[in-house]
């Protein structure tokens, strides 16, 4: 069903999936930038439920089966991984998602390229990237990716060096597109009602979508409402 290919963004090899060969297109593609920790094959069930639009999501460097390269973490290095899987797969107009950290990433490369997409889907994160603290690397690694295996999904050297380069950015500049902001209600999610205000100022239409039993990681507590969510307003876009 995946096409599994390589971006290659200058040295660093870049892994992606892509439904493009089940996909129907008269609908507007869609583009995934996964979160901190996670990797593309961790929506393979999303790209799935999505068809027959056609859904392209990467793993950022140090993440699934993507390089590793010994530095360059801050945002606009990850931003040029999505810019060199976007060349890669030869993609015009496209609808583009973040989830948590992901977000920085997909407003990163709106804030350049805001022609080339039809609307923008935000997931729990407010629009900045974050720098990280001294203690926030070691703390990652030994208290949530090593307890929750996830350390199978990014290497250290990644946390490391996101650690290291994050420089912090606000990304709260203007886009004329429509979004979606998905937020979580309980305690643990990232997103602050002066958050959401935030994004209502920054889009022509804003539509909020709440998830009372969900705190930030609303796929693992409310799946299906979550993925209902993103394709009508997919298919409301293409109205």
């Amino acid at each position: 069903m995946f096409v599994s290919g390589l971006a290659t963004n200058q040295d660093v090899n870049i892994h992606y999936l892509d439904t493009l060969r089940e996909a129907d297109h008269r609908l507007t593609p869609i583009v995934i930038c996964p979160g901190l920790s996670e990797a593309a094959e961790e929506y393979e069930d999303l790209l799935a439920y999505l068809l027959p639009r056609r859904a392209i999501v990467l793993s950022f460097r140090g993440r699934g089966r993507s390089d590793t390269p010994r530095a360059k973490y801050d945002l606009e290095d990850h931003v040029s991984d999505l810019s060199a899987v976007i060349q890669e797969t030869a993609i015009g107009s496209f609808h583009l998602f973040g989830n948590s950290r992901g977000v920085s990433y997909a407003l990163g490369y709106a804030q350049k390229n805001a022609k080339q997409i039809k609307s923008l889907i935000v997931e729990d994160y407010p629009a900045e990237h974050k720098q990280m603290t001294a203690e926030w690397a070691d703390d990652y690694i030994n208290q949530y990716l090593i307890p929750t295996g996830r350390n199978k999904l990014i290497r250290q050297q990644a946390v490391k060096g996101i650690q290291r380069d994050s420089t912090p950015i606000k990304l709260d500049g203007k886009l004329e597109l429509p979004a979606l902001v998905i937020r979580g209600l309980l305690e643990g999610s990232l997103l602050s009602e002066a958050d959401v205000l935030q994004y209502g100022d920054m889009f022509t239409t804003v539509k909020v979508e709440a998830f009372a039993d969900s705190g930030h990681n609303i796929r693992n507590m409310e799946r299906d409402k979550l993925y209902l969510t993103i394709k009508q307003f997919l298919d409301e876009q293409e109205g």
